[in-house]
């Protein structure tokens, strides 16, 4: 699962302990079969019942490799990759199309299956709705128990990941020094998306919001967790706890709500980096605590991924993205998402404008 990630040997022990916490395995596994199952009933609901549904993991089994091997000998020709991943970036998009053109390279296929991949998700109403009612849910039980909600910090979480894979996200024609790339800019879109629907006020290039006493609004901000990478390598910061620790300190607020908008469902690192450190981090520093699920299965979240298929069967069907961030293309453009580092090896991908280049030179490659 860790292979060639430059992960420290400490952290790599520290996170079994995670899991070895939870029983020695990850609830991901679950959680995406009851995605998968909602969205084969929902598929079916919508006149789809004839598009099956395989399933691939990068990490462990079932792996894709061994999915698109079955794809192919189940007679398919085309395949269409939804990932659980809604942001642009080479971890959450990049990586998953290499995955692709890795499986195709490994099973042989090349020129016998297509595989394109959906677009990017984060601003479809269907994966932030749930997150909105999440958040007016917990503002509303913290304010029961006597928390006003000027009070009340809602701290926004995803995956920190390093800051030169950070500028290389997205197309390459969009990177400017200094900027926190498409991730970053995704992230903060879907953050003003939710605090907007929840009343709050904010400019379309906000990176947080203050709290207004007089409406009531608590403020807001984006946060980062999970960071695995070698010490001397800059990750996006600052890191939830040390956000949690600032705030307690500064007397800020008297509560935290703790979104996990960079994530699709409650996996290990947000039941344990949340629910266990940051709730920890919180009760430490006497601040009340409350974490917002993910959208997980929920249905307006798998209509949204029928959704994004059917943009893909027909081009004439709407396309729903509400955050202000602009379109997404279904095909990324050339060098979209590299990983940022000097060293990273070329790998073939699909579903981008270079992919053809790619797969053709992973060809000649094993030829």
């Amino acid at each position: 699962m860790t292979r060639g990630r430059g992960i420290p040997d400490e952290r790599l022990v520290e996170v079994s302990h995670h899991y070895m916490a939870m029983g020695g395995r990850s609830p991901i596994n679950e959680q995406n079969r009851a995605i998968i199952a909602a969205l084969e009933a929902r598929l079916a609901e919508r006149g789809h019942a004839d598009l099956p549904v395989y399933w691939g993991n990068r990490n462990w089994e079932p792996y894709t490799t061994d999915a698109v091997r079955t794809i192919h000998e189940d007679g398919h020709t085309a395949v269409l990759g939804l990932v659980t991943s809604a942001y642009s970036s080479y971890s959450s998009c990049r990586q998953y199309r290499e995955d692709f053109g890795k499986a195709l390279v490994e099973n042989d296929l090349l020129g016998s299956l297509a595989i394109d991949k959906v677009r990017v998700y984060f601003d479809h109403p269907g994966f932030l709705d749930p997150v909105v009612d999440g958040v007016r849910a917990a503002i509303d039980e913290l304010a029961a128990e006597g928390h006003a909600p000027e009070r009340v910090r809602v701290l926004f979480s995803t995956h920190s990941i390093p800051l030169a894979m950070t500028v290389a996200s997205g197309p390459v024609e969009t990177r400017r020094p200094g900027s926190g790339g498409w991730y970053v800019d995704q992230h903060l879109a879907a953050c003003r998306y939710v605090m907007g629907a929840l009343g709050h006020e904010t400019a379309p290039d906000a990176a947080s919001g203050e709290a207004d006493a007089a409406a009531g609004r608590p403020a807001w901000e984006l946060a980062y967790q999970s960071r695995s990478g070698a010490p001397h390598i800059p990750w996006l910061e600052p890191d939830i706890n040390d956000v949690i620790e600032s705030l307690a300190a500064d007397g800020a607020c008297d509560a935290v709500v703790v979104v996990p908008i960079g994530f699709v469902t409650d996996h290990v690192e947000v039941v344990w980096d949340l629910d266990t450190e940051a709730k920890e981090s919180a009760a430490e520093h006497g601040l009340a605590f409350r974490r917002v699920a993910t959208a997980g299965s929920d249905p307006r979240f798998i209509d949204a991924l029928v959704d994004l298929i059917e943009e893909r069967l027909d081009p004439d069907a709407p396309r729903r993205g509400e955050s202000g961030f602009g379109g997404t293309p279904d095909v990324c453009g050339r060098g979209c998402c590299a990983s940022g580092s000097p060293h990273a090896r070329i790998a073939p991908t699909t579903s981008a404008l270079d992919s053809a280049e790619d797969i053709a030179a992973a060809a000649d490659a094993a030829s």
